[in-house]
């Protein structure tokens, strides 16, 4: 029985995940109100409620939820892979990532900009565990030869990691036809050329 509500209130949860996620990167966060999203998941408003204890509790769970999402893609992405490779892996993994959760890309990529809300110092503690996974990649890189010994890792790490999501969310607007296999191919030409340089 606790198996069944468990897994009832996760599915609830994300439901509530998608639809706050969705309304959020359509309207924003001022203009999305608690009925909003409780008509969208299709619950009724004390089930937001129940769930989470405001708006601003939904929202920091939602980064929560959406960049450990990441995160877990880019660890799984890169796990045994030699440096070279694991640099193409993270570059597809994150591709991957913001077109599955186009609308959760959009939605983080305008709150990175927006340093007053409250959730800001949640926002920079996630966002640095998905880019330390870069880090590690790019440090086994500079040690195995790989990519320059002078490298500034935290630099080009949060590089890599806005340049993919600048460039994926160009790409799912603007040219929604194009294959992932060339927007990839054409990324990872970019960071070829910067770690030769």
């Amino acid at each position: 029985m606790t198996d069944g509500r468990t897994r009832r209130r996760e599915d609830t949860r994300q439901r509530l995940f998608v639809a706050a996620v969705e309304l959020i990167a359509e309207r924003g966060f001022s203009a999305t109100t608690v009925d909003d999203i409780a008509a969208r998941a299709g619950v009724a408003k004390g089930t937001v409620y129940y769930n989470f204890e405001s708006k601003t509790v939904l929202f920091e769970e939602l980064l929560r939820h959406g960049i450990g999402l990441l995160t877990a893609d880019f660890r799984a992405a890169v796990a045994g892979l030699p440096p070279r490779a694991a640099l193409a892996a993270l570059v597809r993994a994150e591709l991957e990532y913001i077109r599955r959760y186009r609308a959760f890309a959009q939605l983080l990529l305008s709150e990175m900009w927006r340093t007053n809300r409250e959730w800001q110092q949640t926002l920079r503690l996630l966002r640095g565990e998905a880019i330390e996974v870069i880090a590690e990649t790019v440090r086994a890189g500079v040690a195995s030869g790989d990519l320059p010994a002078d490298l500034d890792v935290p630099t080009a790490s949060s590089a890599l990691f806005g340049v993919g999501l600048v460039v994926a969310v160009d790409w799912l607007v603007f040219q929604p036809d194009r294959p992932i296999e060339d927007v990839q191919e054409a990324l990872l030409g970019i960071v070829r050329r910067v770690a030769q340089a």
